[in-house]
């Protein structure tokens, strides 16, 4: 088989369907693999479930990782503010007893003042102030983020500027906006482990799941670098990135 044409099959594979936050495809067949964290973000939130009597998990996506925490508390709800992904949680949650909301304003939750005793939030974007007026006086928020450097060697590599909006996100400016916002910090951490595209139809295949990595990615116009990054890829095997994860608990005081 030509080179070329393997290259072309490869960027073909990108075209297969993603819904919800299932990167299954290429996770579950080792095309995509990443350095373990130190601290693992479902253990955490499980033992928080445990003890919780109402939570709320903030971007749930299709409801894939909260499905996998039960048995939950009798009062629990998600939101989600990616349109194609709320049916697909609803279908997934609610008949687990999770009643789903599609939300549109980070800064206005549906939802009463000290109502929840857990809030969750992973990779989803969050109001301090609007998290404070919703979690109990004494209450936990745990979230894990992915900072503003996340993969800018992808970036690097296909010569498109860093998305501006997020690149001084990290745990210092996270901690200090949740203590001036009536939270105590009571762990965290951050860690910028590899992660390894070992084809370049994951890479594809990723750059279209999370677009707001390069916002001016498109695969015709920026087909000539892909294919620099498949000839080093076949070359030493893998295209290795450094991604950027921090993580937070805290409680309301």
């Amino acid at each position: 088989m030509a080179f070329e044409d393997y290259f072309e099959q490869l960027i073909e594979t990108s075209k297969h369907s993603f819904s919800g936050w299932d990167f299954s495809y290429v996770n579950d067949t080792g095309r995509i693999d990443a350095e373990p964290l130190t601290w693992s973000y479902g253990s955490k939130a499980l033992a928080l479930i445990r003890n919780s009597s109402s939570m709320l998990d903030m971007g749930t996506g299709g409801g894939e990782f909260l499905s996998m925490l039960r048995p939950f508390p009798q009062t629990i709800y998600a939101t989600e503010a990616y349109t194609p992904n709320v049916p697909i949680a609803k279908n997934r949650l609610e008949p687990l007893g999770v009643k789903v909301f599609e939300i549109e304003d980070d800064h206005h939750l549906p939802f009463e003042n000290n109502f929840f005793d857990l809030i969750m939030n992973k990779h989803e974007a969050y109001s301090n102030q609007e998290v404070r007026r919703i979690i109990t006086e004494g209450g936990t928020f745990l979230t894990q983020q992915v900072g503003g450097v996340d993969c800018h060697e992808i970036n690097d590599a296909l010569g498109l500027p860093y998305n501006e909006e997020f690149i001084d996100w990290n745990l210092a400016k996270a901690a200090s906006d949740l203590e001036k916002n009536g939270f105590k910090i009571l762990e965290s951490g951050e860690q910028f482990p590899i992660q390894r595209f070992y084809d370049i139809g994951a890479l594809v295949y990723y750059l279209k799941a999370i677009p707001w990595q390069a916002p001016d990615f498109d695969v015709e116009k920026d087909k000539q670098k892909l294919y620099e990054i498949h000839q080093l890829i076949q070359e030493k095997g893998c295209f290795d990135v450094k991604q950027h994860r921090f993580y937070i608990k805290a409680k309301a005081i």
